[in-house]
């Protein structure tokens, strides 16, 4: 992914918080000798600096993508910026956005506890606090019977991009202008971004 040193992410804290709240993912490989992507949740573990998530089995990006440098795509909030914001008609549209890449050699896992507390931890994440859903007390032989239908896999990250285009490459002055603009209105991807870009600007 491309850089430039302005709108590059270099606080892990900031890179893991990202992934934990946007954690739908798009992960790809190559199979067959063409490029193939999956959307997905994956889950981070930081001790293991590592990516956990599933396949359905007869998606086949899974049979050639093991020990394969794979790449896992978390995109944030992400809007178009008008140059009618700006206090100049020298300007021309932009994007803004927030995207992390996470790189790393997959492995396919095998191991029954490992497999079921990955899940476990995947419905943790998404359950409300106050659901009564809980994998623990589901009939284990319908758990074994559903495990067959998926591949479990996970990915040691080898190396991370991560990248908050939010306009600091302009002045403060239009950086407020933009986030003015995008509170007006009601786009949530706008209002996050615009937040986004206040924080930055409190740094």
């Amino acid at each position: 992914m491309y850089i430039p040193k302005y709108f590059k992410i270099d606080d892990e804290k900031v890179i893991y918080d990202f992934i934990e709240k946007y954690g739908f993912a798009t992960l790809f490989s190559q199979h067959q000798g063409e490029p193939c992507a999956t959307h997905l949740p994956l889950m981070l573990n930081e001790s293991e600096n590592a990516l956990y998530g599933h396949f359905a089995r007869p998606n086949e990006q899974w049979k050639d993508a093991e020990n394969q440098q794979v790449l896992a795509v978390f995109q944030g909030p992400h809007c178009y910026i008008s140059p009618t914001w700006y206090e100049t008609t020298k300007a021309v549209p932009t994007w803004n956005y927030v995207s992390i890449h996470l790189y790393g050699k997959m492995e396919i896992i095998e191991d029954r506890d490992v497999i079921f507390n990955s899940l476990n931890d995947l419905v943790n994440k998404y359950e409300s606090s106050d659901s009564a859903y809980n994998l623990n007390n589901v009939d284990p032989s319908y758990i074994e019977a559903m495990n067959k239908g998926i591949v479990p896999f996970k990915i040691k990250i080898t190396k991370i991009d991560a990248k908050a285009k939010l306009s600091q490459n302009h002045p403060v002055e239009r950086q407020e202008l933009i986030i003015d603009n995008l509170e007006k209105t009601s786009n949530q991807d706008n209002l996050q971004v615009a937040s986004l870009m206040r924080k930055n600007l409190q740094k």
